[in-house]
């Protein structure tokens, strides 16, 4: 009697083990549906995926997220946009003859600090794959019209046992992410960020089951489309009700909303698409052409110096992305020099960005910190 119970306890625990229930039985036909998945590819029992992706981080600490748009090829120009304070940058495929081997090179020449990601052309293999080879951290899919769709996009997006991307080379798992906390493949689900694009009435009709789909991080309520595809604009009524429908769709299956930068103040919105590069230098240029207009009118007027916002944008403009340390410590120069005179929350909102800048430039904060404190303030609160 001891005997069988021991042999039927031994049962009872092979028949609740993956391998047991995988064994097929001579003869059997293979069932997929029926397969268990196995633990090679999960972390050790008790340990939670760390989120080392920034703009997945963005998102689980409320955001907001923000991503600048890139349309050049130019490394230089992709670098000065990654280290201008963005979250993640998304580099448009869809509307732009860029090729996977330009969009590699910049992605391989500065993978932060702001996540690369893209907006793909299209959901297929060829394009989700390559984006995520390469490196790409943020996944961004237009014209999202049914549920058939949005799931084609996941399952292209997320590793098994959620999707059914192929494990490959590429920079990404290869290069670039190699040593991510937890590793690559382990983690990746985890990490990813996939937005998919409601732009037609179809994908209005379809968003609220679209959102509820596992793996759907966030929805995009695509603004320009959106009119294009309805006839209406934002502030029209009918309009306007397309964009209530998504975000009560994204509020119901608890993801994040996304939208254009200029809908900051909308509520529900979360994650935003911010200008071009080439947007950036035009303003940027106009900042430092308006200051040095105002000095030069200015000079022996005993005017008090220019306010706040031009020092910012001349900080942005020339410390965003450090080319040469001399203009970055003039700008800091010159923002501290003006901020000595002004009330105290005004030198607040001079030093925040002096002291982000610091912050992402190790090699220059020793001799930024020591303009500051020559002017008299204190950069570290």
């Amino acid at each position: 009697m001891a005997t069988m119970l021991r042999s039927g306890l031994i049962l009872v625990v092979l028949a609740i083990t993956p391998g047991f229930l995988n064994a097929q039985q001579p003869g059997d036909r293979f069932r997929a549906d029926q397969f268990q998945y196995g633990p090679r590819n999960q972390l050790p029992p008790g340990e939670s995926a760390e989120i080392w992706n920034p703009a997945k981080r963005k998102l689980v600490e409320g955001g907001p997220l923000i991503g600048g748009t890139v349309r050049s090829v130019d490394p230089r120009t992709y670098c000065a946009m990654a280290s201008a304070g963005y979250d993640f940058l998304w580099v448009e495929k869809q509307h732009e003859a860029i090729s996977w081997e330009q969009v590699a090179r910049m992605w391989r020449t500065c993978p932060g600090p702001a996540a690369p990601g893209a907006r793909i052309a299209y959901a297929d293999e060829r394009e989700i794959q390559q984006a995520t080879d390469m490196g790409a951290l943020v996944v961004v899919v237009p014209t999202i019209d049914t549920v058939e769709e949005a799931q084609e996009a996941i399952d292209l997006t997320y590793f098994p046992p959620l999707g059914k991307r192929s494990f490959g080379g590429g920079q990404g798992p290869g290069e670039m992410w190699n040593r991510v906390p937890g590793g690559y493949r382990q983690s990746w689900n985890d990490n990813v960020v996939l937005i998919l694009m409601i732009e037609t009435l179809e994908g209005v009709e379809n968003a609220r089951e679209i959102a509820k789909l596992p793996g759907v991080t966030a929805l995009f309520a695509a603004s320009g489309d959106l009119g294009n595809f309805s006839g209406y604009g934002e502030g029209d009524p009918e309009y306007e009700a397309l964009i209530d429908e998504i975000a009560t769709a994204a509020r119901e299956a608890g993801v994040h909303l996304c939208g254009p930068l200029r809908w900051a103040d909308r509520p529900g919105f979360t994650c935003f698409q911010a200008g071009t590069e080439t947007a950036n230098i035009r303003r940027g240029a106009q900042a430092e052409i308006q200051q040095a207009v105002e000095q030069f009118t200015r000079r022996g007027t005993g005017e008090e110096p220019v306010g706040v916002a031009p020092l910012v944008a001349d900080l942005e403009a020339q410390c965003g992305a450090i080319v040469y340390e001399a203009d970055c410590i003039a700008a800091v120069q010159r923002a501290v020099t003006a901020a000595v005179e002004l009330p105290q929350s005004e030198q607040s909102a001079i030093l925040a960005p002096i002291r982000q800048i610091a912050q992402r430039n190790p090699a220059v904060a020793p001799r930024i910190r020591e303009v500051v404190t020559a002017a008299g303030l204190i950069l570290d609160p």
